[in-house]
């Protein structure tokens, strides 16, 4: 049994595409709803104009993350194919350029012009178009853009994340709204923020002193602009 069968490893790196639409949708879905049911909230509206006000921030944030995710993650893919479509049309009008190029790489990388000559050779034999898109353009199985999934998985988190201060509108009496919406979607951030380093690997408490300072900001800036509003139409 090889070395690879009796220690298989499994990579962060691999996480990558679906935990940062997870974490930025759910972390979106937080701040921007809590940020708009504070402001509501603050402005003195009734908790079932607070309350519309959430639900629609919810629908109309899980769309406009779904539809902006899909088109930039598209516009890479796309551009992901035509880089990998203009190699193969370079291996296949020009293969020992291709060749050199893929050896100059792997000289640069470390290995010994004969060496690298003989490792691009062995690749390019098995798969050339494989190991020019990975070693020369870094698109990898890995890394390739996923539109449906960063779209869905956006989308899907951001409502989750919604969900979570809206929720506290109908536990919260409307006197204790801000306050309580406030200190919910901290707690929340911060729990959101130590989840997806612990998944990525990162610095935990650096990860979650960082969603929970930018999330208290836009909450702080909403509430006072809710409390101003507030304080001229009344």
């Amino acid at each position: 049994m090889s070395p690879r069968h009796l220690h298989p490893e499994s990579h962060l790196v691999s996480r990558i595409g679906w935990l940062r639409a997870a974490v930025l949708g759910a972390n979106d879905g937080i701040v921007s709803t809590a940020s708009l049911i504070v402001g509501v909230a603050a402005a003195s509206a009734a908790t079932s104009d607070v309350l519309v006000a959430g639900t629609a921030g919810l629908v109309a944030g899980a769309m406009s993350m779904a539809a902006g995710e899909y088109v930039s993650v598209s516009s890479q893919s796309d551009t992901e194919r035509a880089d990998v479509a203009r190699e193969r049309a370079e291996l296949a009008g020009q293969p020992e350029f291709e060749r050199e190029e893929l050896a100059r790489i792997y000289v640069d990388r470390g290995l010994t012009p004969d060496l690298a000559h003989q490792v691009a050779d062995q690749l390019m034999a098995k798969d050339a178009l494989g190991a020019h898109a990975r070693d020369e353009l870094g698109i990898s199985e890995v890394t390739t853009a996923r539109p449906i999934q960063a779209a869905l998985t956006s989308a899907a988190t951001f409502a989750a994340g919604a969900a979570l201060p809206l929720a506290m509108v109908l536990l919260l009496p409307a006197s204790q709204l801000v306050l309580g919406v406030s200190i919910a979607s901290l707690v929340f951030l911060a729990a959101l923020g130590a989840l997806g380093a612990k998944a990525g690997g990162a610095m935990v408490l650096r990860a979650t002193l960082r969603v929970t300072f930018w999330g208290a900001l836009a909450m702080g800036l909403t509430a006072g602009i809710g409390a101003i509003f507030g304080t001229v139409a009344g």
